[in-house]
C-alpha cells in the first residue's frame, strides 16, 4: 500500500511538471501570432509561477520570444500598411520592454551547472541576439510612448533600456560601439520622463547613470539636483542623503562646466555653509572670482557666506561690489537691500548722535544705498519684487525720522 501511495505521489508530481512544460510548449507555438499573445502570456505566466518551471531558462526565453515575435510581426505589417489593425505602437513598445525584461532573466539561469556540475548554456546566445537585435527599436518605442504622454513607466523604461544596454555585459560589439552622446541622451530622456511622472528616485538614478558615464549635458546635472531637492522636501528622512548627493552632483558639475551654470557653485557653497565649512566656501568663491571677476552673482554669494559667518563688514563690501556690476540680478539686489538696511539700522542705533560725519555716512552708504538697490530690483523684475515695497517704506521712514 505504501509503495502504491508513493508511486501515486510521484505520478502526480510528474504530471505537474509535464503540465507546466506543456504550457511552455503551447505558448511557444503561439509565438508571433499577435491575436494570440494574451493567451500565450497566460500560459507562460503559469509556468513562471510554478516551482517546477520557474527556474528553467527556457521558460523565460520563451516568454521573451513571445513578446519579440509579436513585435516583429507587427513591425512587418507596419512596413506594408501602417493602418493595419494589428499595428499598435503602444502595444509594440510594451512588447519590446516585456521581451527585454524576460530575456535578461535567461542568462543567469542558463549559467547554472547541470546535474554533472557542468555549465553549458543553451539559450544565452539566442537571448542576447534578441536583446541586441532590437536595440534601435527601444528608442523608437520610447518615442511612441512619449508622444502619447505615457512618460512613466512606459517611455522611461524604454529609454532606460536603450541608455543602459551599450555599457552592459549584454551588449554585442555593434551596440557597445554606440556613441555615448546617444545612450546618455536616452538616459537623460528616461530621467525627464520619470521626473514628469513624479517618480523622483527613478529619475535621479537615470540622471546619475548618465552623469557617471560622462554626459556633457549640463541640464542632466541640473535635473538631478532638482530631484534630490524635491525628494528632501517631501521626506525629511532623506535630508542627509539629499545633501550628500547634491554636494557630489554640484561638485562634479562645477568641475566640468565651471560658471556656465551658476547653480553648481551655488549649491556647492550652500552645502559647505550647511556643514559649517565657511572658510572653505569663501576660498572657493574667491578662487572663482579670480578667474571671472566680472560675475556679479559671485559677489552676492560671497556676501551671503560672510553674512552666515557673522562678518558684517566683509558681507556689506561683497554685496556692494555685486550691486556695482552690470550683471546684477533682482534676487541679489534684494539681498543687498536687506543687508544694507539691517546693518545701517544697527549702526544708527549705536552711533554718537553728535557725530555728523558718521550720521551722513550711514545715511548714504547704507540707507540710500539700500533704497537704490530695492528700486533697481523692482525695475529689473517687477513681478518678483513686491516685497521690496515694504523695505522701501521702512527706509523712507528712517530717512525722514533720523536723517533730516
Amino acid at each position: 500500500m505504501k509503495k502504491l501511495f508513493s508511486f501515486a505521489l510521484c505520478s502526480l508530481a510528474l504530471c505537474s511538471v509535464n503540465a507546466q512544460k506543456t504550457n511552455v510548449d503551447a505558448a511557444k507555438k503561439l509565438s508571433g501570432k499577435i491575436d494570440k499573445i494574451e493567451e500565450a502570456r497566460a500560459l507562460i505566466n503559469d509556468a513562471k509561477e510554478n516551482p517546477e518551471t520557474s527556474k528553467d531558462p527556457f521558460t523565460y526565453f520563451t516568454a521573451g520570444k513571445i513578446e519579440f515575435d509579436a513585435f516583429d510581426s507587427a513591425k512587418r505589417k507596419q512596413a506594408l500598411n501602417p493602418n493595419d489593425k494589428d499595428v499598435n505602437p503602444l502595444n509594440m513598445g510594451q512588447q519590446l520592454i516585456n521581451g527585454y525584461n524576460n530575456m535578461v532573466l535567461v542568462m543567469p539561469l542558463d549559467q547554472e551547472p547541470n546535474e554533472k556540475g557542468e555549465i553549458k548554456p543553451k539559450y544565452t546566445k539566442d537571448a542576447l541576439k534578441q536583446i541586441n537585435g532590437h536595440f534601435d527599436d527601444y528608442w523608437n518605442g520610447a518615442l511612441a510612448f512619449y508622444q502619447e504622454q505615457k512618460y512613466y513607466p512606459e517611455a522611461y523604461n524604454a529609454f532606460l533600456i536603450y541608455g543602459s544596454l551599450p555599457t552592459s555585459e549584454y551588449a554585442d560589439k555593434k551596440v557597445a560601439a554606440t556613441p555615448d552622446s546617444l545612450y546618455n541622451q536616452a538616459l537623460f530622456n528616461a530621467g525627464v520622463c520619470a521626473y514628469s511622472g513624479n517618480s523622483l528616485k527613478e529619475a535621479a538614478d537615470a540622471f546619475k547613470k548618465a552623469r557617471m558615464q560622462g554626459t556633457s549635458n549640463e541640464q542632466n546635472y541640473v535635473y538631478e539636483i532638482a530631484c534630490w531637492q524635491n525628494l528632501a522636501s517631501k521626506d525629511s528622512t532623506l535630508a542627509e542623503a539629499s545633501k550628500n548627493e547634491i554636494n557630489a552632483i554640484a561638485r562634479a558639475g562645477y568641475e566640468k562646466f565651471g560658471m556656465d551654470q551658476p547653480i553648481f557653485i551655488n549649491n556647492l557653497v550652500n552645502s559647505l555653509v550647511f556643514d559649517d565649512k565657511l572658510d572653505e566656501a569663501i576660498d572657493l568663491i574667491n578662487s572663482q572670482i579670480q578667474k571671472t571677476p566680472e560675475i556679479a552673482s559671485l559677489y552676492g554669494l560671497l556676501g551671503f557666506t560672510y553674512d552666515r559667518k557673522g562678518d558684517d563688514d566683509a558681507s556689506v563690501a561683497a554685496y556692494k561690489k555685486a550691486a556695482s556690476l552690470p550683471g546684477i540680478d533682482a534676487e541679489n539686489l534684494k539681498l543687498v537691500c536687506k543687508k544694507l538696511y539691517r546693518v545701517g539700522a544697527s549702526l544708527r542705533e549705536n552711533m554718537n548722535p553728535a557725530d555728523k560725519a558718521a550720521k551722513e555716512n550711514i545715511k548714504n552708504e547704507y540707507f540710500l544705498a539700500a533704497k537704490d538697490a530695492a528700486l533697481k530690483a523692482k525695475e529689473l523684475s517687477p513681478e518678483t519684487t513686491h516685497d521690496m515695497d515694504s523695505w522701501i517704506e521702512n527706509i523712507d521712514y528712517a530717512l525722514d525720522q533720523y536723517f533730516k
